[in-house]
């Protein structure tokens, strides 16, 4: 047979949902056999949902993943299956299972074991030790997991070169961050030519706390050329057509291979099964989004998935009329539906009307509730009753954090007494800087702009006003300084630096981790300013680590890629 079938099924899955998981690849391997299937791939770690993290430490939770395979096993009569689960033996190990024809046959245990951003596969798993090739109908083809392709020796080389394996199967869990889809799809076709073989890269897709699955799922052939892709952030099932009699011709002509050391690869032989006729199938290849646009999906399903994942329904949001707050209620009217999306008004003594106007505006525009709870009455309060301790001193952050911490108690309560999850509005610069109140903007379940910088903030901003039949958010909270309004004619850039600025400075330290010397010398800016913005990233530490989760979009989000102590004493 020189024409295989190949289908993909990028699915959504969900941590510890064993049950709910093996449905959707029941329903896959159905569709699978609709269309005529020869070979189905499911992402990493299909079973369990990824990452598992402490759970592989639950024997029940790998006894039921165990019992899972076994079930699916049986589906699989008439087609063969690469499904992702946590195999055990004496230890465990992030694996693949081969199902075929009815039959479990075969297992493939990951070998190289990420353990650095937000891996921590060394906690759980022992690496594989073997690298098996599988035969079918008198075709060889290889199986890996995720970080098995990116070494250019990795197993899926050994595959090719040494097993004559045509295809590359790689299950995978590849999370997202800003411009990963580019690199690593550069990366597929790079082992696609090096190795003269046709790459099939399943990916998963989906919100798993700060994480974000971009799906994407290709099938890139010998030649490097893309011949399937799959949605991004969206659940996808791909089919398409693979000539494998074109990876021989395309070997005729390599002679690397001739000179290659020769290794005796352990090879699983694959029962035969009849090719019933099979009508013809179109190979869809979505086209990768624009940059902001790939941003905003990101943050949407991230916080799609938080919510719904975590058995909420509603969102609540406090609206100040600042770009921030603005831009987190345009996500979640958009993630899950305005009519799950409440917005909040809470007015004090310095909130400008422009910004009572716009945020009701706002929520307008969107179709969202809008509720009004002034914070006055309780200020008030809570001034009064502090007079005496707050005597022969001047107003200060003090009497700002109360006002915070005001709304952060409003916002509570409605979620307390209605079941909405709360969504913070508070942004990577803000975050780095200190600049939030805990237990009041910061109070909340989760962050959706967490590791949003400002300026990407406006600009993600202009793009969703570009979107839809009108813009949404209104001008002013572009245009206008951002403020606080804890005070009187309060700015931004009363406590911090311009955002221009002090955004390139966190790029540089937090992102990029670049000392105070380098910053200095690349950005051309003054040594005080910039160990100023150095020392408040530092101090602020134990503020982040108090604070709700959030999407990551970036390589260096704080939380699980960036661990700090707390308490330190090095300075740049």
């Amino acid at each position: 047979m020189k024409r295989w079938r190949i289908a993909m099924a990028q699915l959504n899955t969900v941590v510890g949902d064993i049950e709910g998981n093996v449905c959707k690849i029941k329903e896959s391997i159905r569709r699978a056999k609709d269309v005529g299937t020869d070979l189905l791939v499911f992402p990493e770690l299909t079973v369990t949902g990824y990452p598992p993290e402490d759970l592989l430490l639950k024997p029940t939770f790998l006894q039921a993943n165990h019992a899972a395979i076994v079930s699916l096993a049986r589906e699989t009569e008439g087609l063969t299956a690469v499904v992702g689960f946590a195999d055990v033996d004496e230890d465990v190990y992030n694996a693949a299972a081969i199902l075929h024809n009815g039959a479990w046959v075969s297992t493939y245990r990951k070998q190289y074991l990420p353990n650095y951003a937000v891996f921590d596969e060394d906690r759980y798993f022992r690496r594989g030790e073997q690298t098996p090739i599988f035969k079918r109908d008198g075709i060889a083809f290889g199986v890996s997991i995720c970080e098995d392709i990116w070494y250019p020796a990795g197993p899926p080389e050994l595959q090719a070169l040494q097993g004559g394996a045509r295809l590359l199967i790689n299950i995978s869990a590849s999370p997202y961050h800003v411009g990963k889809g580019v690199t690593r799809e550069h990366l597929l076709s790079t082992r696609a030519t090096d190795n003269a073989a046709v790459v099939v890269f399943c990916n998963l897709v989906g919100g798993q706390d700060e994480l974000v699955f971009d799906g994407s799922s290709v099938i890139i052939n010998e030649r490097g050329e893309v011949i399937a892709r799959g949605a991004p952030f969206a659940p996808d099932f791909i089919v398409a057509d693979v000539d494998v009699g074109s990876v021989f011709r395309r070997r005729l002509h390599d002679p690397r291979r001739r000179k290659a050391i020769q290794e005796v690869l352990p090879v699983v032989a694959l029962s035969f099964i009849p090719v019933p006729d099979k009508l013809p199938v179109e190979s869809h290849i979505f086209a990768p989004p624009a940059h902001l646009e790939e941003i905003y999906n990101a943050l949407v399903l991230g916080t799609r998935d938080y919510v719904r994942k975590n058995g909420f329904e509603k969102a609540v949001i406090g609206l100040s009329g600042g770009i921030d707050s603005t831009l987190v209620a345009c996500i979640a009217a958009d993630a899950l539906g305005a009519e799950n999306v409440v917005g909040v008004l809470m007015p004090s003594r310095y909130t400008s009307d422009m910004s009572n106007e716009d945020a009701v505006l706002l929520t307008q525009n969107l179709g969202i509730r809008c509720l009004c709870i002034p914070i006055e009455p309780v200020f008030e309060a809570y001034l009064d009753v502090l007079a005496e301790s707050f005597a022969d001193t001047q107003p200060g952050v003090a009497e700002e954090n109360v006002q915070a911490r005001i709304r952060g108690n409003y916002l509570m309560a409605l979620s307390n007494k209605f079941g909405w999850l709360v969504l913070t509005t508070g942004n990577k610069s803000e975050m780095s800087m200190g600049y939030a109140t805990l237990y009041g903007d910061m109070a909340g379940g989760y962050a959706v702009i967490k590791d949003v910088l400002k300026t990407l903030v406006y600009d993600l901003s202009c793009w969703r006003n570009t979107q839809g039949e009108f813009p949404v958010i209104p001008e002013r909270c572009i245009t206008r300084p951002p403020s606080a309004e804890l005070r009187p004619n309060q700015k931004d850039t009363d406590s911090l630096p311009p955002y221009e600025t002090l955004d390139a400075i966190l790029r540089a330290y937090v992102e990029d981790d670049q000392s105070l010397e380098e910053i200095v010398e690349d950005l051309d800016l003054p040594e005080n300013l910039v160990r100023r913005v150095v020392r408040a990233v530092d101090c602020n530490e134990y503020k982040r680590r108090q604070s709700p989760p959030g999407v990551r979009i970036t390589d260096r989000a704080f939380g699980k890629d960036r661990r700090l102590p707390i308490t330190q004493r090095f300075t740049q």
